[in-house]
């Protein structure tokens, strides 16, 4: 099946570290893995990587907690829920020290740039964010260069990293030196596809033994964890820093946390105040992470089962095929049979069902993307579901 453009697609469609902010039972009782939604009607959502609340239900979540446990605020990034959110994160990745962060561009950037140090030269890949997403803020701002690989790939190899490094003795009259390296997993631009686990140690272990500063863009890490069995912890421990998103699956309106050294993070506060991302308030989003957090793991690795089983038992039928992506996560292909009207067929699953998928293109297929919304419900009533729903023509 040809790519689509994804972003084109979807503009068409540790609780003991937690006590002062959550209580050991669910949220909103619901099944076993449905401890924090809103209700048992919300939709099942074939779009992102998770729930991303209308204001009404994330200030709903939220006064739900604080009711039984209240909600501490920060200030300017300490104390509170903050401080609350950083520890989760220093023993979920393992890693000295976490920092809050407005941003993941803030976060990647930050890395980079004190990994580097005084030399400028950072390898990425071409189809990373840091590379295509970031608005050239590694020159432009903190006078780095970089250094793309593997173009139009999901990854570049340690050897491919490796002849990049070593050709630039040849290729460069004045040597500036290898400041990092930076790697994305998963790679958005490369629709949610990962980079394989051997892959990462190796360049892992040439960066250590060359004095190379490794990052990782783990925006979506805990899509490769769910669909790899990698966990947060062993990916975290080949890097020398980690940022990790708050909003693409944990339900928060904004914010990420970047983990590493102490040594390193240390520098990240005034970092942070003059970039001008030092922002008085921020528990909301810490909050509401913390919050999505318990439990999520153990969602997400549900999550993958329920889709295996979904998809084993629509593709027995003539009438639609989904197949997972190599080396993907959490985004899967899908091809409706001939005949079959696709509006009607998205309608149908949204006016009936309350399943929304994206529009079929002019050959019927449509990207279909897995997130927890989906363990709402038995996999048979969803199956039903779409069968019911690929009857129209």
């Amino acid at each position: 099946m040809p790519n689509q453009n994804r972003r084109d697609f979807l503009k068409g469609s540790g609780l003991a570290l937690l006590p002062t902010l959550v209580p050991a039972g669910s949220l909103l009782a619901a099944e076993k893995f449905n401890k924090s939604f809103p209700a048992n009607d919300e939709p099942i959502s074939f779009f992102g990587d998770g729930i991303m609340y209308e204001p009404s239900d994330y200030l709903d979540v939220l006064q739900k907690a604080n009711a039984k446990t209240p909600i501490e605020k920060d200030r300017y990034g300490s104390g509170g829920a903050v401080a609350a959110l950083e520890k989760r994160f220093e023993e979920i990745t393992g890693k000295e020290k976490a920092v809050f962060m407005p941003s993941g561009t803030m976060a990647n950037q930050l890395a980079i740039a004190v990994l580097s140090g005084e030399n400028t030269k950072i390898f990425v890949q071409d189809t990373s964010h840091v590379y295509r997403d970031e608005a050239d803020a590694a020159q432009s701002v903190f006078q780095k260069r970089l250094m793309p690989l593997a173009k139009d790939k999901t990854w570049f190899t340690a050897d491919e990293l490796k002849q990049g490094v070593e050709s630039l003795k040849e290729l460069e009259v004045f040597s500036s030196g290898v400041g990092a390296v930076s790697i994305e997993n998963p790679v958005r631009r490369t629709d949610g596809r990962m980079i394989p686990i051997e892959e990462i140690k190796k360049i892992s272990e040439y960066c250590r033994s060359n004095n190379i500063r490794l990052h990782l863009d783990g925006a979506r890490i805990y899509m490769a964890a769910a669909w790899s069995g990698v966990s947060i912890k062993e990916y975290a421990s080949y890097f020398d820093t980690i940022y990790i998103s708050l909003y693409k699956y944990l339900g928060a309106s904004g914010g990420a946390v970047l983990c590493g050294d102490k040594k390193i993070m240390e520098k990240m506060p005034h970092l942070v105040k003059i970039h001008g991302g030092n922002m008085y308030g921020n528990w909301t989003n810490a909050a509401m992470a913390l919050i999505r957090l318990e439990g999520f793991e153990d969602r997400m690795k549900e999550t993958v089962k329920r889709a295996a089983t979904i998809f084993a038992a629509l593709n027995q039928t003539e009438a639609i095929k989904v197949n997972a992506l190599d080396n993907g996560t959490n985004i899967y292909q899908a091809e409706l049979g001939k005949g079959i009207d696709g509006k009607k067929f998205r309608d149908k699953l949204r006016d009936g069902y309350n399943i929304r998928v994206g529009m079929p293109n002019d050959k019927n297929r449509l990207f279909l993307m897995v997130n927890e919304s989906l363990i709402t419900r038995d996999a048979s009533a969803v199956i039903d579901a779409f069968k019911d729903a690929l009857k129209t023509r």
